[in-house]
């Protein structure tokens, strides 16, 4: 048996013969178009069963699509896979939970470039989608256009007002550097691709706060904020210690994964943890075949998270279009990496 077509706002349109912008202005009562055809939009959303004016409005059991960029899935040196792999699975198992089945999609590269959707949002019936990870805002807007029930979970886009769920990232942040403050040191550096993910931002706005709080001075030189991509932070970690007069006597990290490269890049110039140079990061991965130290570090609760994003999602009644956030705390992890000698 064919599937029955998810109708959309083309769909509208379509059957109407006008605009898809006035299909959306009048949807989401916006100025732009008179009360007569915002009155026929409505009509018609009802008629063809779209979004929150069909019925039923949402199925008691039914699919979640779970979106996730491929990269994250094939990463390519693998580092990070853990955290991934753990929330992915993590989503899923708190989706089946609650009675409904996950269905994981993978957003390729090409399809994130060329904005496609995936075909299952046109070939099964669903009740609504969790978008995990950090996919380009134009692609996200993509996916909030579709008007029904979505989730990001570790990642969000000011510009768009959709319910998310992350860490604490700045709170973390700020915890982790006061505990290097509180241990001594005062010569703090940073390092976090905060132009690439929201939650690098965030620890950074963390760390600043942490250090304007006790008045430190955040010395430029000793800060590295922009990354070219995940995949290159190893060279620009060794091009940034190259380019360096003199080391802080710590450093904070954006995660666990920059602050083993940093180790490696470290420990080759002869520099001992934390005898020479103090280290925090965030995450609490542990790298197998990696420098062996002690990483003091905040636990991302990735459980936790997932729960509230599967609770979060289920809430809404039809599309939310409103900035929500929930943030779950990350949990300090002292280890030995922050002490000063």
């Amino acid at each position: 048996m064919a599937r029955k077509k998810k109708v959309s706002m083309q769909t509208i349109a379509d059957h109407l013969q006008i605009s898809k912008n006035a299909v959306s202005l009048a949807l989401l009562n916006k100025k732009g178009v008179s009360e007569e055809v915002r009155r026929r939009v409505i009509e018609a959303a009802k008629e063809l069963g779209y979004g929150r004016f069909g019925e039923p409005k949402l199925p008691e059991r039914g699919n979640i699509l779970v979106l996730v960029p491929e990269r994250v899935m094939d990463y390519e040196d693998n580092d990070h896979f853990q955290f991934f792999h753990d929330m992915i699975w993590g989503i899923e198992g708190s989706i089946r939970n609650r009675g409904l089945n996950a269905v994981l999609v993978r957003i390729t590269a090409d399809m994130e470039q060329r904005l496609e959707l995936p075909r299952h949002c046109e070939e099964i019936a669903y009740r609504g989608i969790v978008l995990f990870g950090a996919l380009k805002e134009a692609y996200v807007r993509r996916v909030w256009e579709l008007d029904v029930p979505l989730v990001m979970l570790d990642s969000y886009h000011r510009s768009l007002s959709c319910p998310a769920v992350v860490s604490a990232n700045v709170e973390g942040a700020y915890e982790a550097v006061s505990l290097l403050i509180a241990s001594g040191h005062q010569e703090i550096g940073f390092i976090g691709p905060v132009n690439l993910a929201s939650s690098h931002e965030e620890r950074w706005h963390g760390y600043w706060k942490a250090m304007f709080d006790r008045d430190l001075t955040i010395q430029r030189e000793y800060v590295l904020t922009h990354s070219g991509s995940y995949q290159d932070s190893e060279r620009e970690i060794h091009n940034f210690l190259k380019g360096m007069d003199r080391l802080p006597q710590a450093f904070f990290c954006g995660n666990d994964r920059i602050a083993y490269l940093l180790a490696k890049e470290l420990e080759q110039r002869g520099l001992k943890i934390p005898e020479d140079i103090a280290l925090v990061g965030f995450d609490d991965l542990q790298y197998k075949g990696s420098i062996d130290i002690a990483l003091t570090t905040m636990r991302v609760e990735k459980e936790r998270m997932c729960e509230a994003a599967a609770d979060l999602l289920l809430s809404l009644n039809g599309s939310l279009r409103e900035a929500v956030r929930i943030y779950i705390r990350p949990t300090l992890i002292p280890r030995t990496s922050h002490l000063k000698p």
